[in-house]
């Protein structure tokens, strides 16, 4: 049954029997008897077949996500057998804002393969927030305060979001010296009809609402609103590991140090899995990894205390 499943899925991935065949090494014949052999053990017909087109029918797209769950389900229970004795092994699907992913977490997937070479790790950068129970996934990392869900998140870092600005735009526009002084000032924002939660708010200023700033410069791109900073368009608030480096290297400067964010806003990086599906030994490992890697706190609020501290 298992063979049938697999040779089911890898042709409705690709559309041809013969790639399929080609990929394994094996006779076209061979695939399209296991899948013969399916049909007739599900008695229902899995393919459209004519000379120009494969393509499913009602009933293989049905059961399409069926076999796929199978077969990771299978895989997943092989890896935690094989976690039970010895070295973790098997694939880690990983997903992760871009920013984020560039820069913070490749490396930490890089140092955690070096420790666990019988490992791999795909993943997966970009801003779309994934549905966990659609996507075979297992571990997503998201940022900010999350929503309630039946998700298992479990807290990384914390994120803190800092007042910015190049020491070029201070020296012509002067320092602020409370945060109600930012309607005064040209502020780089989300080119969006709301800010995310928590931007531009602060405890104890507009009833901690968003206050409404405007600026020269607006992109859902925080890596562009960054470097519209650092030319000196204006003021960005955004995350301390996205502008760590540039503060250490003196790129941009902290504006109104000791403004703050509501309690209720605190955010942190999350690892996030679905419930009952990736309690799987490389997960848990994956996760300690992270953990590690990034500190208490994290490696980017020591950089920026350290550079304050001038060592």
């Amino acid at each position: 049954m298992l063979e049938t499943l697999v040779a089911f899925v890898a042709v409705a991935e690709a559309g041809s029997f013969s790639s399929v065949a080609k990929a394994q090494g094996v006779a076209v014949s061979s695939i399209t008897r296991r899948v013969e052999l399916l049909e007739a053990e599900l008695q229902a017909r899995l393919f459209n077949r004519s000379s120009r087109r494969l393509t499913l029918t009602d009933a293989g797209q049905q059961f399409l996500p069926r076999a796929q769950h199978i077969l990771a389900e299978m895989a997943e229970a092989r890896d935690g057998l094989a976690a039970l004795e010895g070295e973790p092994r098997g694939v880690l699907t990983v997903t992760a804002p871009a920013m984020f992913g560039r820069q913070h977490l490749t490396p930490a997937v890089i140092s955690f393969l070096a420790h666990y070479p019988s490992l791999e790790v795909e993943l997966h950068t970009g801003d779309e927030i994934i549905d966990l129970s659609e996507r075979r996934v297992d571990v997503a990392i998201r940022l900010g305060v999350l929503p309630d869900s039946d998700l298992v998140a479990t807290a990384i870092a914390p994120v803190r979001r800092l007042l910015c600005a190049s020491p070029d735009y201070l020296a012509r526009a002067g320092r602020l010296e409370q945060v109600a002084d930012l309607l005064d000032h040209p502020c780089l924002t989300v080119a969006s009809l709301r800010n995310p939660t928590g931007w531009w708010t602060f405890a104890g200023v507009n009833r901690e609402q968003a206050m409404a700033v405007r600026g020269p410069f607006r992109s859902d791109d925080t890596g562009a609103l960054m470097q519209a900073a650092i030319a000196g368009l204006g003021i960005v608030h955004l995350a301390s590991w996205l502008v760590s480096e540039d503060i250490v290297a003196g790129r941009l400067v902290e504006v109104l140090p000791h403004a703050i964010q509501p309690a209720r806003l605190t955010a942190s990086v999350h690892a996030i899995h679905m419930p009952g599906r990736s309690h799987t030994a490389k997960v848990k490992l994956f996760v300690s990894h992270l953990r590690k890697t990034f500190g208490t706190p994290p490696y980017w609020e020591r950089a920026m205390a350290g550079s304050r501290n001038g060592t």
